[in-house]
């Protein structure tokens, strides 16, 4: 209907709660479920203190050194810390959304990146080779072999091999919600997102919890997916337009 692409494939720990029901409108997408604003000053930060990290590095090398080993070091250094930042505060979260005559519901998942397990893998190995190749040139390299390639050695190491750390990179939720249950729906002028709030009576409690759904949109399909939506909830439900902060789950 509005050329959704469906690139992701629901993982095997994720089930469809209204499965037996016809699809009325479903797609998949990656998106940053945090303000990324305040990602993007905390990488800003961090990248600040590694170019002075950087720099120290440079700086108190021998001067004995090769011009080029000096800089091979101290590159190899910046690229494997922005690398690591990045990772920790630019992740991307797996959602996938599913509209029947029931409700929406949606899936959202995160798995460990194995992607840069091999990554380090391949990398360390292939600078390890080039540093022991310019060893025989210049048996300083050796140094940079055990800074470098060795560091990112360990590093592969420690996360295959950390269970925890492997765990605190996975997750899979799955939400369902009833037409009836959303009290508001709203198109986001500051993001690609269509907010639903909510009112629902969580199991075991006896009040009512108040809370937002981010619909994670397409570029520039955040409009026919809450036109969609309108028809299916009741006439008295405010359709506003507003700015809209990504809220802390609730999971």
């Amino acid at each position: 209907m509005f050329n959704f692409s469906k690139s992701l494939d629901l993982p095997p720990q994720l089930h469809w709660k209204y499965a037996n029901e016809p699809e009325l409108l479903a797609w998949t997408i990656r998106a940053r479920n945090y303000n990324t604003f305040v990602a993007n000053c905390m990488f800003a930060f961090l990248s600040a203190i590694i170019l002075i990290a950087t720099y120290s590095i440079y700086a108190v090398t021998t001067q004995d050194e090769s011009y080029f080993y000096q800089v091979s070091v101290s590159l190899g250094f910046y690229l494997l810390m922005s690398f690591t930042i990045s990772c920790m505060t630019h992740q991307r979260m797996n959602f996938a959304y599913r509209f029947t005559q029931s409700g929406v519901e949606y899936c959202k998942w995160k798995d460990f990146p194995k992607w840069a397990l091999t990554f380090l893998k391949w990398f360390s190995g292939i600078t390890a080779i080039i540093f022991i190749f310019l060893a025989t040139l210049d048996s300083t390299f050796l140094i940079g072999a055990l800074i470098g390639p060795g560091g990112m050695g360990l590093m592969y190491l420690s996360m295959a091999n950390s269970k925890s750390f492997q765990e605190m990179h996975t997750e899979y939720h799955h939400h369902a919600f009833k037409w009836e249950e959303l009290t508001q729906l709203a198109i986001a002028t500051n993001r690609e997102v269509v907010d639903l709030k909510y009112s629902i009576t969580l199991k075991g409690n006896d009040y009512k919890t108040n809370w937002s759904l981010n619909v994670f949109c397409k570029r520039k399909q955040k409009e026919a997916v809450a036109n969609f939506i309108k028809p299916y909830l009741s006439p008295d439900v405010p359709f506003i337009k507003a700015k809209v902060n990504v809220p802390m789950s609730t999971d």
